[in-house]
């Protein structure tokens, strides 16, 4: 029988803030654990850096200039918030229930009508409100499309009722089990004080000194706070709470007897920025939108004792495409067809089974701007205005000089600029193309391209 499979998806959860990249002051023991008894992604980024199309990415192994879902959506819109926009697009969910799964979601879906259970799941525990207050201790639900109001803090809310579907479920079929926390998400407020006092003595020693980003301003959403180091200690203290998911998630396995067969993924829909480069969020962090590091690695972990070898720190670069064909890899339901798919699985390599060369390229879109980026250089190409940029990531890991325009840079340019025309000449889907800008759907009515028009 394939294995169970798990994964724990947050949100804005950056790659550098955890102790198995590096960071020496956030604890997160329970994720630490599965690193060090699994496998490491050192290079795993996101299609694109913001929630909603990362996360259609992740659901449908899809680009957003295929599955279409180009910026966050806004729930409180009923517009925009209502409309189902994966709806006719095999999700991995579908997949995995039509293989035998036994299928469940707690936590964010933020692609659109998320109180409403989507199909190919079983159970359905959205974290879903049409009000502003997101992080407040009264969260809206959706529980198999009826709405309901919990009170306490969101991250256990999401982890009970994740641990109520293990409880109940089907013994007899594999399982797949979606746990969206979005803890990490501004407001960085209001956070456990048994937390947040510890992180308040840190000296956020992993956040390099930076000069504000030089090809674009500080974007609004979210504005900069008026006490970074109080936002740093909340967002510190965010981590923490997902890890105690994780570790209630783990000890429930342990309790079924289920911790060695069952695949533990844990990532997040993009990075974010706390004030690296003198910029706040993800990609829509600055205007014009930027593809920072910080904003698009995102951490990548894999755990199952019976398939995965413990130790592994791997360098291929990898995304939530890929990700998407890995877990259907591992559940054995794989489509016949794959030739629409950009993603590979890395299932073999991880399992030993195979060590073919891997493509070691990034490519990543917001709206109009895309990106691609190899083991030492970055491209970005901003179709709407702002100015193109090339960066040496190894002359400057802070992404602070511009080589686009030097003559002796011209070749790297025009290869780079080929690759990444022949990969959306070959997947994406005209009406879906990011390049329409202004044409497309309203997602939020202030999508990030339509404010830089407006400058």
């Amino acid at each position: 029988m394939p294995p169970n499979i798990i994964v724990f998806f947050s949100d804005d959860h950056a790659q550098w803030a955890l102790p198995p990249y590096g960071n020496s002051e956030i604890n997160a023991p329970n994720i630490t654990h599965l690193a060090e008894t699994g496998a490491l992604m050192r290079n795993a980024f996101t299609p694109c850096p913001v929630c909603s199309p990362a996360r259609a990415s992740f659901w449908t192994g899809l680009y957003p200039s295929q599955h279409g879902v180009h910026d966050h959506l806004a729930e409180d819109d009923d517009a925009v918030g209502a409309t189902d926009w994966l709806a006719g697009i095999p999700t991995l969910a579908e997949r995995l229930h039509e293989a035998g799964y036994r299928t469940a979601l707690s936590g964010k879906w933020h692609c659109g009508a998320g109180e409403l259970p989507k199909p190919g799941f079983d159970f359905w525990h959205s974290a879903w409100r049409k009000t502003p207050k997101y992080f407040t201790l009264t969260n809206k639900y959706s529980e198999q499309g009826r709405v309901v109001e919990r009170s306490g803090y969101d991250s256990q809310i999401i982890t009970d009722a994740a641990i109520d579907f293990l409880r109940t479920r089907d013994r007899d079929m594999p399982f797949f089990l979606f746990i969206g926390y979005a803890t990490t998400h501004n407001p960085w407020i209001n956070r456990p004080e048994r937390l947040v006092s510890h992180y308040r003595k840190a000296s956020f020693r992993d956040m390099p000194e930076d000069i504000p980003f030089p090809f674009g301003d500080a974007g609004t959403h979210p504005i900069a706070p008026a006490d970074p180091q109080e936002a740093r200690a909340q967002y510190y203290a965010s981590v923490t709470m997902i890890d105690e998911g994780v570790g209630r998630v783990l000890d429930e396995l342990v309790a079924q007897r289920q911790g060695e067969r069952t695949l533990i993924v844990y990532t997040s829909d993009h990075g974010s920025n706390l004030g690296h480069h003198g910029i706040w969020g993800k990609g829509n962090g600055s205007e014009p939108l930027n593809m920072l590091e910080e904003s698009i690695r995102v951490p990548l972990i894999l755990n199952c004792p019976d398939i995965i070898d413990a130790g592994q720190r791997r360098a291929e670069f990898v995304n939530h495409c890929d990700l998407f064909m890995t877990l259907l890899d591992f559940a054995e339901c794989k489509p016949a067809d794959t030739s629409h798919y950009p993603g590979r699985s890395f299932a073999p390599q991880l399992t030993g089974a195979e060590d073919s060369p891997w493509r070691n390229i990034a490519i990543c879109e917001y709206g109009p701007t895309r990106a691609i980026r190899d083991e030492r250089y970055k491209l970005v190409l901003r179709y709407a205005g702002g100015g193109n940029l090339l960066h040496d990531l190894q002359a400057d890991p802070r992404e602070t000089v511009n080589l686009y325009q030097d003559a002796d840079q011209r070749g790297r340019v025009e290869s780079m600029t080929a690759a990444l025309e022949r990969f959306f000449a070959e997947y994406e889907v005209p009406q879906n193309s990011g390049l329409r800008g202004d044409a497309l759907p309203v997602h939020n009515r202030r999508e990030a391209w339509r404010r830089r028009r407006a400058i």
